[in-house]
């Protein structure tokens, strides 16, 4: 597949550094005006991002183009008590890096009263983690990932029927990943040497997304999406770290959602998503428990973070406070991925968070172009470890104890839109 010098020409170009976790590893919501509703957006789209949440809304936005970025700062911390190993007690810092530049860019064209094409890219998801020192169970130089996400959609949305609009995206996907601070594991590996600092590598990939939006009456709308599992390229530099040499697909996940306008100025939305983690198997295998039962580290059932499925609760309303200005806020709520029990593994990868809190606002100029702005708040998460750091000494165990996980974060987003 020859699309790697393509994507990174955009992610240059839009100098994507990107760390999301929100509703695990993936973004709260895509597009900054379904940013400041919490993420909800699947039966009510607002721009040309609206493809990465559900294609058949670009069917509705008519003829614009959307371009945007937002600032993303998460807080991550880990702590380890009760190990064997001196030295190895305290705390750890994750945010030698710790701001990050997520762009967006949407084209929406209507070629017919029925049909529309265009064209989504967004930063679909991302981890990172980046110590300011070494964890000396991991390794013996500072620790950390960093694992990003782009797709490219180009979309064709259809009205079937006055109040029926069906949509289809092509998910071209492009991801990188380091990992760094890994020494301690080189010898569980299929691959030794291919485990820990290699540096970036990337990786193409393809997958669909579907959708349906169907309007009720004048005041309801209902929305339906379905994104299948993008099917990656491996990583080749961690075909030692990563189950199935390598391989690090992009989940499955699907939704639901609803639109009510109880006046003509305000609408409230409604949506609940599923996300699949557990069926990628990097993502989902149970991460030390696996390997202590010789199952290698890059191997089919080598170890993973052990992260269960999601599910994304996203509320938020929309009020059109007159011609110029349109008010918003919103609330989010996912289940915690991560198990008590696999906590030490997830220091690389802290997606803790569970509620977020979202406000947002658009100015509509003259000439009908539209600035728009939007913040997150993702409120302090802990898990504390459960017996997550195996008792006993190499190659048997990691000296016992516990890694307990910590995060917040923030975000700001500004978009700037033309309609004609």
């Amino acid at each position: 597949m020859k699309l790697k010098p393509l994507f990174f020409a955009i992610i240059s170009t839009l100098t994507v550094a990107q760390a999301q976790a929100t509703d695990g590893y993936f973004s709260h919501g895509y597009g900054v005006k379904a940013q400041g509703m919490g993420g909800a957006g699947i039966a009510f789209p607002q721009d040309s991002i609206a493809a990465a949440t559900n294609p058949a809304g670009m069917g509705l936005i008519g003829e614009r183009l959307d371009i945007g970025a937002t600032w993303f700062r998460p807080q991550r911390e880990t702590t380890i008590t009760g190990n064997a190993f001196p030295g190895v007690d305290g705390k750890y810092d994750a945010n030698d890096t710790e701001n990050f530049i997520i762009p967006e860019f949407g084209y929406n064209r209507v070629i017919t009263p029925e049909i529309s094409l265009g064209v989504s890219v967004y930063g679909n998801g991302g981890m990172n983690t980046d110590y300011k020192k070494a964890i000396p169970l991991l390794g013996n130089t500072p620790a950390g990932i960093d694992m990003a996400q782009l797709f490219i959609a180009p979309t064709v949305a259809w009205k079937v029927t006055p109040n029926n609009t069906l949509g289809l995206s092509l998910n071209l996907a492009y991801q990188r990943f380091e990992a760094k601070g890994l020494q301690n594991f080189q010898n569980f590996s299929t691959h030794p040497n291919r485990v820990t600092n290699k540096g970036h590598d990337s990786s193409t990939g393809l997958g669909v997304r579907v959708g349906w939006i169907g309007q009720i009456n004048e005041a309801i709308s209902v929305g339906a999406t379905y994104q299948s599992k993008t099917r990656m390229s491996k990583f080749n530099k961690y075909q030692g770290l990563f189950a199935e040499s390598g391989d690090f697909d992009v989940p499955e996940n699907y939704g639901i959602g609803i639109a009510v306008k109880p006046t003509s100025q305000l609408t409230l939305a409604a949506d609940i998503e599923k996300i699949n983690y557990s069926d990628v198997n990097s993502v989902g295998n149970l991460s030390l428990s696996n390997l202590f039962a010789g199952n290698a580290l890059g191997s089919n059932k080598g170890s993973g973070f052990a992260w269960r499925d999601v599910t994304a609760v996203k509320l938020g309303a929309n009020y059109i406070y007159n011609e110029q200005l349109t008010l918003r806020a919103g609330y989010n709520h996912s289940s915690q991925p991560i198990r008590s029990t696999e906590t030490l593994f997830n220091v690389l990868a802290p997606g803790v968070v569970q509620d977020h809190l979202t406000f947002g606002a658009s100015y509509t100029f003259a000439n009908k172009s539209e600035l728009s702005f939007a913040y997150m708040h993702a409120f302090e998460e802990k898990v504390r470890g459960n017996r997550s750091i195996p008792a006993g000494f190499p190659p048997a165990g990691f000296g016992g104890g516990n890694a307990n996980l910590k995060m917040h974060e923030d975000s700001f987003g500004i978009a700037y839109s033309w309609q004609w």
